[in-house]
């Protein structure tokens, strides 16, 4: 028989884990301030290396209105240029010959709504991974009540997996609308 306690905090972990890559997709999601997680997902040639951007770079943000990377090495200029062109965060790179500049251009009406329905999708992305907790959480109280849990109890469990799931697609909710607001303002 199944420890309730134990499935709780299973489901409960695994809808955690969840907010948790919420947070990282919305982190990468420009909202007209500079941020350098925003180049997270950039990934350099580093002496035949595919590298994150940080691990050859220092990345800074000396004002809100750009971002500063600083090679440690005058030779990774030209990649790191060419990645941050072929990533998605459209931006052009500005190279001095001593840093890479970017910045940051006011987003356009177009470009904002692009970046509501990117971070709807990343909200709807986690709340399908809740809904997997949840009904992982619920296929164990089922193979439970199969091997002898009383049905009452089974039920009772049931309820709570479902309030502590519906605590959690609030929260995204909540999230998701924070961040449409962000993106909006102007």
């Amino acid at each position: 028989m199944i420890d309730v306690q134990e499935n709780y905090k299973q489901a409960n972990a695994k809808m955690e884990n969840a907010m948790v890559f919420l947070d990282e997709a919305l982190s990468r999601i420009r909202a007209g301030k500079a941020n350098p997680r925003i180049l997270d997902g950039i990934k350099v040639d580093y002496y035949n290396t595919i590298t994150p951007l940080s691990g050859v770079a220092n990345i800074t943000t000396p004002d809100a209105k750009s971002i500063v990377i600083q090679p440690w090495e005058k030779s990774m200029l030209k990649e790191i240029e060419k990645a941050i062109l072929a990533s998605p965060i459209g931006i052009t790179p500005e190279n001095n010959g001593e840093m890479i500049r970017l910045g940051m251009p006011p987003l356009t009406e177009e470009r904002r709504k692009e970046l509501v329905k990117q971070a709807r999708q990343d909200g709807e992305d986690a709340k399908i991974g809740i809904r997997t907790a949840r009904r992982e959480a619920i296929d164990q109280l089922k193979k439970a009540l199969k091997d002898g849990m009383p049905e009452d109890a089974e039920k009772d469990a049931e309820n709570e997996v479902q309030k502590i799931h519906d605590k959690f697609i609030k929260k995204i909710e909540d999230i998701i609308a924070a961040k449409e607001k962000e993106i909006m303002t102007v």
